[in-house]
């Protein structure tokens, strides 16, 4: 058997060169093997193509999951999309108007009732990003992010290929994938990097162990077509989900998701632990939650168990995992595919810069000091979220006492916590100059103040440009400031490292004033690596630092 070769070109770029094109093994030299093509490994294999790292992603599906989960795309995440040059194209494959509001209704008992608030989203702290937030199903996502990977002469995507097996060692990685024609492929990384989902093959052949806690409850997925449904939800403004918090459910919701403007939908809700697609009332449970009759055709209905998994670390030597490999929770909040999308811009960016040369490879050991942390307490904030709501319901009732309860109520709804609070950032990772005792964290407050560890604000330049259009893709230096000589001094400390940074020059004054601060350090992850009035003391140790290349 003849053996038909790939030979992938350096990290600097390049295309990928067919040798021989008889038999049906492969074998296939890269710098990254991603192994899972949602929309995860999908933005990580962007993030590495658009620097020229050469990577090979590995999906057995050849089309996306038609079940429209993992709609909601944050502002944060929308900026990942505009970095990948494909901001555009997923908003032109939205299937909601341009202006229809992103954001939920709560209703007690169901959506029929008198007791009900919207309460604020995440259009509360769109403002300190340069996109707003999108929704769109994630197989549209997905298809977005597979054109934009397929003009990336630096990524081969291998849709339709299972990884049946992979091994790692000191000097690399090696994927063998498998396609049901029966051909084979051997695939030979630096790195291997897992984004293959909860039942993750990357994960347990690595040795990552995880651990979390099972919530116990058996959860109904349901998709559906109905215009019933929507016609009884006109009495709310509009909104894009639906919640209902019910006593006997114990704070746990039955909630609606919309998936077009008038009649898919998705709908979740808790159901017996013994219960089968076979023996529950569908139409039954969605009735209950809506409060009114509604006709329903089905098209997909699925079981799952509700439970929080995280691993113990997210490497293992040269192997990586991210997205829902790494963690899983409740899908409350939107958090599971934009923390996700954010793991993968997070060690995209490290690779890039190992791989090219002017990092360490212990620049790597931050992804899970930085990532891991933000992932514990936002499924923490889940489970706690989940406890008071049954908090609530065991407390409050207006069948007890109905003035007790309204006033409650309406204190519930006055006290909803806005996006606000909801802020990852990195201010105790070793490569930023955090406040000391500080720790990477989602607790925190949206300013546009530039903080370290914390995501930049967008801000006008002279020019009328936004900053945030003239980032560079490894650090950049924003100076504002007309005295030359510190920032000579920083560009030639970056140069004799040599580390690439894109140096931003400006005026203190207009909108750039709310930065309170004339000189900031950009991560290729727009967070602010370091920020200050005054020039650095020491150019080259804050950058050898900002590397890796320095201890904290």
């Amino acid at each position: 058997m003849l053996l038909r070769v790939f030979v992938m070109m350096s990290t600097s770029g390049g295309n990928v060169r067919r040798v021989d094109d008889v038999g049906n093994s492969w074998q296939v030299r890269t710098s990254v093997v991603v192994v899972g093509g949602g929309p995860v490994g999908l933005g990580l294999a962007a993030a590495l193509g658009k620097t020229g790292i050469q990577t090979v992603l590995v999906e057995r599906s050849q089309e996306p999951s038609t079940i429209p989960k993992g709609q909601n795309l944050t502002a944060r995440s929308l900026e990942h999309f505009y970095f990948w040059d494909c901001a555009d194209q997923l908003r032109a494959a939205r299937l909601l108007p341009p202006d229809f509001p992103i954001g939920g209704i709560t209703a007690y008992e169901n959506l029929a009732g008198e007791y009900w608030y919207a309460p604020p989203g995440r259009e509360t702290v769109g403002d300190f990003y340069f996109q707003r937030a999108e929704r769109l199903p994630q197989y549209l996502t997905e298809s977005v992010l597979r054109d934009r990977v397929a003009a990336l002469d630096s990524v081969v995507a291998m849709f339709g290929w299972s990884a049946a097996d992979v091994s790692v060692d000191e000097r690399g990685a090696r994927v063998t994938a498998l396609k049901d024609s029966g051909e084979t492929c051997e695939i030979q990384a630096a790195f291997l990097v897992g984004c293959d989902g909860v039942h993750s093959l990357v994960r347990e052949q690595a040795g990552i162990t995880s651990s979390g806690d099972d919530l116990g409850r058996r959860m109904i997925l349901a998709v559906f077509r109905s215009t019933d449904l929507n016609k009884g939800l006109e009495r709310f403004p509009q909104r894009t989900t639906y919640r209902v918090l019910h006593p006997e459910l114990q704070g746990y919701w039955r909630f609606f998701g919309r998936v077009d403007p008038g009649e898919t939908w998705f709908f979740h809700a808790p159901v017996p632990a013994d219960a089968t697609t076979g023996t529950l009332d569908v139409r039954g449970l969605v009735e209950q939650a809506a409060g009114f009759p509604v006709a329903c055709e089905f098209g997909y209905v699925g079981l799952w168990n509700m439970r929080v998994d995280i691993a113990d670390t997210y490497q293992h030597g040269r192997a990586f995992i991210a997205g829902d490999a790494a963690h899983s929770h409740p899908p409350y909040g939107a958090h599971g595919l934009n923390t996700g999308l954010e793991d993968a811009v997070n060690l995209g960016w490290k690779l890039a810069a190992v791989l090219s040369g002017w990092a360490p490879s212990r620049l790597l050991d931050t992804y899970t000091t930085e990532r891991r942390p933000i992932m514990i307490e936002t499924a923490q904030a889940i489970i706690d979220g989940i406890a008071g709501d049954h908090s609530f319901l065991e407390s409050h009732s207006p069948q007890r006492d109905r003035h007790e309860f309204e006033q409650a109520w309406g204190g519930r709804t006055a006290g909803e916590v806005a996006p606000a609070s909801y802020e990852p950032h990195y201010e105790g990772s070793p490569i930023v100059w955090g406040p000391a005792g500080s720790a990477c964290s989602v607790r925190g407050n949206h300013a546009f103040e530039a903080r370290a560890g914390h995501h930049l604000s967008p801000a006008p330049l002279s020019s009328g440009r936004n900053v945030f259009e003239e980032l560079g893709r490894d650090y950049t230096l924003i100076a504002l400031t007309q005295d030359l000589g510190p920032v000579t001094a920083l560009r030639d400390a970056a140069r004799a490292m040599p580390m690439p940074m894109h140096v931003l020059i400006d005026s203190f004054d207009g909108g750039r004033t709310a930065y309170g601060c004339r000189y900031i350090l950009v991560r290729p992850d727009q967070h602010v690596a370091w920020a200050g009035n005054q020039p650095p003391a020491d150019p080259a140790e804050l950058l050898r630092r900002a590397a890796g290349l320095a201890e904290a």
